[in-house]
Formats: structure tokens, sequence, C-alpha cells
């Protein structure tokens, strides 16, 4: 698709200005204990809507947007801003442009000052004939009445994409795609809750059994590891740090438990295709109403989250406008608003001159440690940290005993994690033939919690799910290269068909699976949410399995 030619994009929403005054704070006010910025330097910037615009089109891709704007000076400013760069509609507005003015000192916020209280009030003929002909739309709904002056139109033909704020009204029936931030989610589904009459404990919880069964086993699926403006700072932007290392503290669990849930009340809810809820540096939770797909942020130097948001509902529409499927489209700008918030955000967005109008660090093969240097013995690179521990039947010579460490019982680590407030990340699979695939997984996994316990089938059990011949590496052999691997804190070996009885005994926070966009059948997720953890999907790189690997061997070609 990338060398295709870009869809057009239309945008309806909310455009603000922000501005930047950038100084120095060398010394506190002698009448409050407040600094003194000093020597400010001001920059304006589109915002809102306007930012999701300007994001859209940086690639080339024909931008139209809808919003409302008067004739005061901070409209005129954001004309200005935006001349040459997309086509602009503009719908009455009731009052001035609202303006967000943030105060920097080196870099850091000091202040925010708001300003502004117009709202489009009414439709346009041009901005009705826009939509008509858009091949595709993305809504940035603040709350300002644009999304509310053209609900009609947009209910006629659902958008791609409506970036939702609690101040604005519910998307549309039919949008293929809704990305609330994680506090927002939490706020609209609430709100779902009460207008629907439904008690709160019993809203669901994403985890119901699709018709289709797609389930993928980790250990032969692979996956491919590798998120707003203003966004609260208990609820941090895409890509953004969440206050601590990654999954720290067990909230962990629980907020992809609670993301999870809210999530499939707001697809029922609203009649969404799927629901995207921003978590920031833990990436994001997509939701088609059952089970969950988590798409984790690749590893990137940290940064501005401001805009952060807007890039990731900007990336996805122009993507699904291209053709892309939801989760494709969710993949792609998980990882472009990343990069975004790895670069400075929207205060350090350099938009290209505009033409005349014609009408961070790479992963590492481990990962990042999460928590490592807070949960002694937990993401070591040595082999000899690593753990085994078997159930059920015996399956022959156990493997060699490890060097004594802190945590030779996987259950002592998942102890020691857990009272230090951390979050315990469980995945499982055969890992018969270790490949780009597993690793990718593996990795995403661990990025999730403070500690990585890999349940392994025995020789036995794999043998009973895969057939004679398998596997081609006994249960030593894999226990070895999995141990090998900084991304796992403990390998624990299972005998039965399946891990239900090891997972009752580990209790871990999150159970991780690889699998597809369109959902696969985790018969796990009730276990887990007996002591209030969470299933999730991971998704996978194709045509990484050890069954593609044997039998491209067999045919003696490559892929």
């Amino acid at each position: 698709m990338s060398g295709a030619r870009k869809a057009p994009l239309v945008v309806v929403g909310d455009a603000l200005l922000d501005r930047d005054l950038t100084g120095t704070a060398d010394r506190l006010a002698p009448d409050a204990p407040v600094p003194v910025v000093a020597d400010c330097a001001e920059r304006l910037r589109p915002g809102g809507a306007a930012l999701a615009a300007c994001l859209a089109a940086r690639d080339g891709r024909d931008v139209t947007l809808i919003t409302g704007l008067g004739d005061d000076e901070a409209s005129e400013a954001l004309r200005a801003l935006l001349d040459g760069r997309v086509r602009l509609i503009a719908l009455p507005l009731t009052g001035p442009l609202p303006e967000k003015t943030r105060v920097l000192a080196r870099g850091r916020p000091v202040v925010r000052l708001d300003r502004g209280d117009g709202r489009a009030r009414a439709a346009t003929d041009e901005a009705r004939e826009a939509l008509r002909a858009a091949p595709a739309v993305l809504v940035a709904d603040y709350g300002r009445g644009a999304a509310d002056a053209l609900r009609a139109e947009l209910t006629a033909r659902p958008p791609a994409v409506w970036d939702p704020h609690p101040r604005g009204g519910p998307p549309v029936p039919g949008v293929r795609l809704v990305t609330p931030a994680r506090a927002e989610a939490a706020a609209l589904a609430a709100r779902a809750v009460a207008d629907s009459g439904t008690d709160a404990d019993t809203r669901g919880s994403g985890t119901g059994t699709r018709g289709s069964d797609s389930r993928t086993d980790a250990g032969d699926s692979g996956a491919g590891a590798d998120i707003r403006d203003s966004a609260p700072p208990d609820d941090p932007a895409p890509g953004a740090r969440a206050g601590g290392p990654h999954g720290r503290g067990a909230g962990a669990g629980r907020e992809l438990r609670d993301a999870a849930r809210d999530a499939g009340v707001l697809v029922r809810h609203w009649r969404a295709g799927a629901v995207a809820v921003t978590l920031g540096e833990r990436g994001v939770l997509l939701s088609y109403g059952e089970h969950p797909l988590l798409v984790p942020a690749p590893v990137a130097h940290h940064g501005d989250p401001c805009g952060a948001g807007d890039a990731f509902a900007a990336t996805a529409a122009g993507l699904l406008a291209d053709g892309a499927l939801v989760g494709e489209a969710v993949e792609g700008a998980v990882a472009a608003a990343t990069a975004f918030v790895g670069e400075g955000g929207a205060a350090a967005l350099r938009l290209p001159d505009a033409p005349r109008p014609t009408a961070g660090r790479p992963p590492s093969d481990a990962g990042p440690v999460a928590g490592a240097g807070h949960v002694p013995g937990a993401g070591q690179a040595s082999g000899t940290g690593h753990a085994v521990r078997t159930t059920g039947r015996p399956t022959g010579p156990a493997p060699a005993p490890a060097a004594p460490e802190p945590f030779d019982d996987p259950f002592a680590l998942v102890a020691r994690v857990r009272a230090a407030g951390g979050t315990v990340v469980a995945t499982g699979g055969c890992f018969d033939l270790l490949h780009a695939g597993h690793v990718g997984l593996l990795q995403a996994a661990r990025r999730i919690g403070d500690c990585l316990v890999v349940c392994v089938n025995s020789d036995d059990s794999v043998r009973r799910r895969k057939g004679a011949g398998r596997p081609v590496n006994p249960l030593d052999d894999r226990v070895r290269v999995l141990r090998a691997l900084a991304c796992v804190d403990a390998v624990a070996v299972f005998d039965e068909d399946t891990p239900e009885r090891l997972l009752a005994d580990l209790r871990p926070d999150v159970w991780v699976k690889g699998g597809d966009y369109a959902g696969a059948d985790l018969p796990e997720a009730a276990l887990l949410q007996e002591w209030g953890g969470q299933a999730v999907l991971l998704p996978y790189l194709d045509g990484r399995s050890s069954t593609s690997l044997l039998a491209r061997a067999a045919r003696g070609g490559a892929r």
C-alpha cells in the first residue's frame, strides 16, 4: 500500500489554537512558591481536529478539515497555520475559538491556560457535500459542536474513525473504529451503563466466545510485537510513560481487565466495529466486543505525549482509507504515535512548507526488562536465573538443574513479584522450533508486566496435540532455549493438554496468547476471571510457525 496513491480523507471536529510559551525558570517568585519563567518564546500550533488534519496530510494525503471558525484573532491565526496544508471548510462559530496556552520551562510544562468557548452552530451546504463525496472520514469530537452540527450526515455515512471525548456525544452507529484514551473509555462506559440501565458489575468483560474458532497456540503462532492531545497526567497518551516502569504495580493486569470490560461495553452500546483503548506506553487494547487484542507500543525514547492521540487517530484513519484492515491500521497507528511521542510530540512538530493550495532507539533482541532493578531476580539476561517447574505426570528425565538462584521455582518468583506490587504475565505453547514469531510474542508479553513465566507443553503433551514425529526438539532443549532469552524470567512445564491446572496454581495477572485480528477462542479467559486476571491476544507475524517451518523444510524451499 505504501507505493499506492493515498486516499483522500475528511476530518470533522473541533479545532483549537495551541500556544507554547517556552522560557527558563531559575528562581521562585518572592510572593509565592511558584517558578518565574523568563525570556519566553512564543510558538503557535494547530490543535485538536486541526492537528489531526495536519498530521494526516504530512505524507501527501489530500485532507479536508470541517471545523468551526470565527472572525476572532485565534481563528485568524489558525487559518494562517492551515493555509495550503489542508482544504478548510469553516462552520460558523459562536464565541471565540478555544485556545490552550502551555507555559514551559526548560521543556517542562509549568501551567496551562485555557480561554475561548466557541461552538460550531450549524452545518453548511459545502460541508454536507464534502461528507457525501468523502472516501473516508475521521471525527475528532471535543464536544464543541462540529460533530453535532453534521450528525445526520455522519449517521448516513458512518466514519472510519471516531476519536471521542467525554464532553462530546456518542459516535454514530456503524463507525469502524473508536479511539478513546483509558480514562475516557472508563467515563464513556460508565455513561453507557447509566443510559442503558445495566448494572455496572454485569456490563460484560469482553471475553465471550466467537462462533468461529481461530485459536492460535502462542508457541506455534508467532507474534509481531510491536499511543491523546491534552491527556491528563494519570491517563498517559499513547506511547507515553505511565508514570513508572512497564507494568509497575499489580494495576497493570487490573488496567487491562477494566479496559477490556469497558471496550466491550462501548462496542455493544455504540454498535461500533471496534474500540481501541489507548494505554500509554503499554500500547492499545483493541476490542471487537469479545476477546481483546493488545498491540504493544514499540520500544522508544520518551518524549512529549502532547498530540499523540491525534497522531494515533489520524494514522489509523488514513490506513483504513487506504484499504487496511482495522487490526492492521491499529498496529500501524501505534507505531506512528509512539514515534511521534519520541520525536517530541506536537511541541516539536515541524510541518513541511505548505504547497500552494489547488482549490528511537530500536528494540533489542531481549526487549526492555520491565521492572528490572525493582524486583530482584526478574528479567535476568543469564539463563541461570530461570526456573523450571513441571506439573502433571512425569515425562522422563528432568532438565539439568540451574545454578542456585533466589528463584529456582517460578512460584517463588511469582510470589516475590506480587509481594513487590508487580504484575505477573504468563504465556504458553509448545515452542518446538523457536522462530522470530515466538521471540516477538515473548518480548511483547514481557513488556506488559514485571515478570514473564512461559508455560511449556511436555513432550507427551506436544505429541498428543501435534501427532507422531513431534516434538522435533525434546523438552530439555526447548526449555534451555527459552531460558536463554532475557525476556523470559521463568519456565514451567505442564503435561496436560491445556495449561489450566498450571494457571490455577500460578494465578497470573495477565495471560497472553498469539492471535489474529478477528479474535480467537480463549478457553483460559474464564479461568483468569476467577482471580481478577485478564486474557489478551497479541498480534502475530503471518507465516511464522513451527508447522510452516517444517513444511517448508520438507519442500526444501524458502518462504
